[in-house]
């Protein structure tokens, strides 16, 4: 089914940019791309496919008009500084991040080399951008309009699972995107007389023997946030099917996902193609600090009917109805 993807700006449209916002790069220098993430699975592989067709529709080819530099921390935190560095020295034209703690990184190593967020759950509230309207500085993108989402989300589960009483949420201590989002679901959860039981991921090692301990008294569900899922799949994959605890996503390119019952959010992979669009207008020109972080105008929910018949949940129809896709 054909689905439209939207943005919006906070100051009304992305606008017409000026003339000099047209200049080209210097004649015979091909632009340099660095792109930092925390980790790659396959997940975000398929994102960052979703970017490089976004350049190729906006006529930038890779290896041809235009080259990119991907540097993967393999998860480890303590190695984006570097590998934000490394894209310093490299001479990068534009540093391409994905969520809170890349973006960190490349704000420390570089105060001039612009950086364009893929994604991230609350660019403002992390103290990447001084405002969605007026990013300021050399950093700007898009922004997943967490947390009122994740609320949501939970509102959707509350709704499917009535009797829910406990949900499991797994975070990153580090990520301060993610300790915004934290703090927001624990009050939506209260009003939603919903227990959150929180557990903190530090290392695969930590997070299993965490897992260990919650899986003898399993939740009623698990939200899981796609960093974390990227970062810790294996992990969650085998506490879902030990327990048969179904899981809340919060983006669409997890809803296929084992255990995964529910996902509640935009497109990440139209935010990915989007942030080519950031890029291009960069590259011609145009200064981050005046264009305005973007936020998704649509968000989709998710039902995953497999694995409810798996799990003997029955959806609700009225969720069924609400529901952009179904996945059978």
């Amino acid at each position: 089914m054909m689905r439209r993807r939207e943005f919006i700006t906070l100051i009304g449209g992305a606008g017409t940019w000026p003339l000099t916002a047209r200049a080209q790069q210097p004649s015979g220098k091909i632009p340099q791309i660095g792109f930092l993430v925390r980790k790659t699975d396959a997940s975000v592989a398929s994102q960052i496919d979703a970017f490089r067709q976004g350049l190729q529709d906006l006529g930038w080819v890779e290896g041809k008009n235009i080259n990119i530099r991907h540097r993967d921390a393999g998860g480890q935190l303590d190695r984006l500084g570097p590998l934000a560095a490394e894209l310093v020295a490299l001479n990068s034209d534009v540093i391409v991040t994905v969520d809170t703690p890349p973006t960190q990184a490349a704000q420390q190593a570089t105060s001039t080399i612009p950086i364009v967020i893929a994604v991230s759950a609350d660019p403002v509230g992390a103290g990447l951008v001084k405002s969605l309207s007026h990013p300021g500085g050399n950093a700007t993108g898009l922004s997943l309009l967490a947390p009122e989402t994740d609320q949501k989300a939970l509102e959707v589960l509350k709704e499917t699972l009535p009797k829910t009483e406990r949900v499991m949420m797994i975070f990153d201590p580090k990520n301060q995107g993610m300790m915004i989002r934290l703090k927001a679901i624990e009050i939506a959860a209260m009003k939603l007389a919903i227990k959150l039981q929180s557990i903190a991921a530090l290392s695969s090692s930590e997070l299993a023997a965490a897992l260990a301990l919650a899986a003898k008294d399993s939740p009623d569900a698990v939200y899981v946030l796609s960093p974390i899922y990227a970062a810790y799949q294996n992990e969650i994959v085998e506490f879902a099917t030990k327990t048969k605890a179904p899981l809340l996503v919060d983006t669409s390119r997890l809803a296929g996902e084992p255990g995964a019952l529910l996902s509640y959010g935009a497109d990440i992979s139209a935010l990915f193609r989007r942030a080519a669009t950031f890029v291009d207008k960069i590259l011609k020109g145009a200064k981050p600090a005046d264009l305005p972080v973007e936020q998704p105008a649509k968000f989709d929910l998710i039902v995953n009917l497999k694995t409810a018949k798996a799990l003997g949940i029955k959806v609700p129809p009225i969720v069924l109805l609400r529901a952009d896709r179904v996945i059978e």
